[in-house]
C-alpha cells in the first residue's frame, strides 16, 4: 500500500477540497495514520480532531514525513504538507485511495437505524455466510470479522470506524478472501465524514426516534435525521422499513435518490401503500412468538418484490415483531448479494447476537433478559413484546442513562418504564462526567409513579442482585442498557465491569447455591 503526494493533490483538487500544498523531501508514503503512536517511517499523518502542534512535532519525530491539515502547522522546508478544506473528508478520500478502494472487491451492505443495526448486520451475515462459504465480513457495534480466522475477528471500538481504519479492515478482508461485507452505518459516520465517498451496494434504513441529541452529538433531531438519511443518497438499492417514523420524510428522499425498481418496502401492517399511493413491496406475517424465539412468513405484493424470490417461512432465535422487521431487511439485502431463500432460512435459525435478548432462567425467580436496549424505541419495544406474552406476571427492569451524550433517553426511558414497567431499579449506565444519580433522577422524574415501583441503586452490580432476588417463578427481569459491555466510563476512565450477563450468572449461582 502505498500514496504519492501528486496523486493525493489531484484526488483532492477533485473533491474541491485543497488550499495549499508543499512538496518536501518525501513525496511517496508507505504509511498513513491520524495516530502519532503509530507513525512510522514514510508515513503521512492527519491532523484530525482537538489537534494539538507538538502531536505532529512528535509524529515527524518518528518519521512522517508529510501531513495534512486543515492549517499549516509545519513549515520547515522538509516536511511535505497539503493543506484542506475539510481533514474529515480528505482522510476519507485518500485512505481509500491509499488501500486500493477495495470496497470495489466487496459487496457491501450498509444498515443504519435508531435501533436494529447490530441485530440485522447479524442476520445478514448469517444468511450471507451460507451463500458465500463463510466469505462474508462484518462490521458492527459488538465486533468486526475480516476472515475466518480466530485473529480476523476482533471486538469494536466504534460502531462504524475511522476512516483510514474502516479501508485499511476493507483491504484485510479483501486479502482474506471475503467478498461480501455487512457493515453498521452510525448518524456519527456521516456527522465526522467517516464514510465520506463511500458507496453502498444496498442501503438500509431501519427506523428512526429521537436519540443522539446533545452537546456531543447531534444539535437537533433534524440534524439527525439529514445524516441518518444520506445512506439513501449512497446507495445502489434502498430497503426502506414502513413502520417507522417518519417514514414519510425518508420515503421521498429515498425516492428522490435511488429509481423506484431499486427501492423496496417492508411492512408488519395491514397497510398496502405508500404515502404517494404506490403498493408496499413486501408484508411480514407474525405466525407464532415465544419469549425464545418468532416464526413469521413473508409475503410478495409486488412484481419486484416477487423477482426476489422470497417468500416462504422464517424462524429466528431472537424474537419480538421489531426483530422479524431488522430479519426482513435482512433478507431482502442479502438477496441482492445472491442468496436464496433456502440461504436465509438456514442462516436465520441460529443466529444469537451478544447482548441482545440474552436469556437465562432461574430455579425461582424468572427469567432475566440481557438487552443493550438503550433509547425509547428499543426499551419500549422490548416491554411491550415481554408484556405480550401469556405467562409473564411481572416486568422488574434494571435502567440507567448515559452522561454527557443523549440526553433525551432519559425522558424515553420514564415514558417506556412508564408504559411497560411494573418495577423499575434506576442504576448507573456509562455516567461519565455526571452523578449517576442525578440521571436517574432525570428518569425518574418521567415515571409515573401510580403504575410502577421505583428503587434507586447506582451499583449496577447490586441493582442486578435486586432485581433478581426480587423476581418470581413467573416474572421477567429485564437487565437494559449495556448489553455486553465490560466496561463503564465514569470520569473519563473506562472502568472494568463483568457485563450484565456474567453478573447475573453469578447471582443466581449465589442464589441456587443458597437453596
Amino acid at each position: 500500500m502505498a500514496i504519492n503526494l501528486e496523486d493525493a493533490q489531484i484526488l483532492l483538487k477533485e473533491h474541491h477540497l485543497l488550499k495549499g500544498q508543499f512538496t518536501g523531501q518525501k513525496s511517496n508514503f508507505e504509511h498513513v495514520t491520524y495516530d502519532s503512536r503509530q507513525v512510522e517511517q514514510d508515513t503521512l499523518f492527519f491532523c484530525k480532531g482537538n489537534f494539538k502542534r507538538e502531536y505532529l512535532v512528535d509524529a515527524i519525530d518518528h518519521g512522517a514525513t508529510g501531513y495534512v491539515a486543515e492549517e499549516k502547522y509545519v513549515d520547515d522546508g522538509q516536511t511535505s504538507f497539503l493543506i484542506v478544506t475539510d481533514v474529515q473528508k480528505a482522510m476519507a478520500l485518500l485512505g481509500a485511495a491509499f488501500y486500493g478502494y477495495p470496497q470495489n472487491d466487496l459487496f457491501v451492505i450498509g444498515i443504519t437505524g435508531t435501533k436494529g443495526k447490530t441485530t440485522s448486520s447479524y442476520f445478514a451475515k448469517g444468511i450471507l455466510d451460507q451463500t458465500t462459504a463463510q466469505k462474508t465480513a462484518l462490521f458492527s457495534t459488538v465486533n468486526r470479522v475480516v476472515g475466518q480466522q480466530p485473529e480476523d475477528t476482533f471486538k469494536s471500538n466504534l460502531t462504524t470506524p475511522e476512516s483510514l481504519d474502516l479501508f485499511r479492515d476493507m483491504r484485510r478482508a479483501v486479502d482474506n478472501g471475503m467478498t461480501h461485507l455487512v457493515m453498521e452505518v452510525s448518524s456519527q459516520a456521516y456527522k465526522k465524514n467517516r464514510v465520506y465517498g463511500l458507496h453502498y451496494n444496498v442501503g438500509i434504513f431501519l427506523n428512526i426516534s429521537p436519540d443522539h441529541v446533545g452537546e456531543n452529538e447531534h444539535p437537533t433531531f433534524a440534524d439527525y435525521l439529514f445524516c441518518k438519511e444520506q445512506i439513501l443518497a449512497n446507495s445502489d438499492y434502498c430497503i426502506l422499513n414502513v413502520d417507522t417514523e417518519h417514514f414519510k420524510d425518508i420515503y421521498y428522499a429515498a425516492k428522490s435518490d435511488v429509481e423506484s425498481d431499486r427501492l423496496l418496502t417492508f411492512t408488519h401492517t395491514e397497510n398496502r401503500t405508500l404515502p404517494d399511493g404506490n403498493p408496499i413491496d413486501i408484508q411480514i406475517e407474525n405466525l407464532q412468538e415465544t419469549l425464545l424465539d418468532s416464526q413469521f412468513r413473508l409475503h410478495a405484493l409486488t412484481s419486484k418484490a416477487n423477482n426476489l424470490q422470497l417468500e416462504g417461512t422464517y424462524s429466528i432465535a431472537i424474537p419480538g415483531d421489531y426483530n422479524e422487521g431488522n430479519a426482513t431487511a435482512a433478507i431482502i439485502a442479502s438477496v441482492l448479494g445472491n442468496a436464496t431463500q433456502t440461504d436465509a432460512v438456514e442462516g436465520l435459525k441460529h443466529v444469537k447476537v451478544a447482548g441482545r435478548m440474552e436469556m437465562v432462567q432461574t430455579k425461582n425467580h424468572g427469567l432475566v433478559y440481557i438487552d443493550y436496549a438503550h433509547n425509547y424505541a428499543s426499551l419500549h419495544a422490548l416491554l411491550e413484546f415481554l408484556k405480550a406474552q401469556r405467562k409473564v406476571e411481572r416486568l422488574i427492569v434494571v435502567v440507567g442513562s448515559t452522561g454527557n451524550k443523549g440526553v433525551s433517553r432519559r425522558e424515553g426511558f420514564g415514558k417506556a418504564l412508564s408504559q411497560g414497567a411494573d418495577v423499575a431499579i434506576l442504576t448507573s449506565d456509562d455516567p461519565g462526567y455526571e452523578d449517576p444519580m442525578k440521571i436517574a433522577q432525570e428518569i425518574d422524574h418521567y415515571i409515573d409513579h401510580q403504575r410502577v415501583q421505583v428503587i434507586f441503586e447506582m451499583d449496577r452490580a447490586t441493582a442486578i442482585k435486586r432485581a433478581i432476588e426480587m423476581g418470581k417463578p413467573n416474572d421477567v427481569v429485564v437487565l437494559a442498557g449495556k448489553g455486553e459491555d465490560k466496561y463503564q466510563k465514569i470520569n473519563g476512565v473506562d472502568t472494568p465491569y463483568p457485563n450484565d450477563l456474567n453478573v447475573a450468572k453469578n447471582v443466581m449461582k449465589g442464589l441456587e447455591d443458597e437453596q
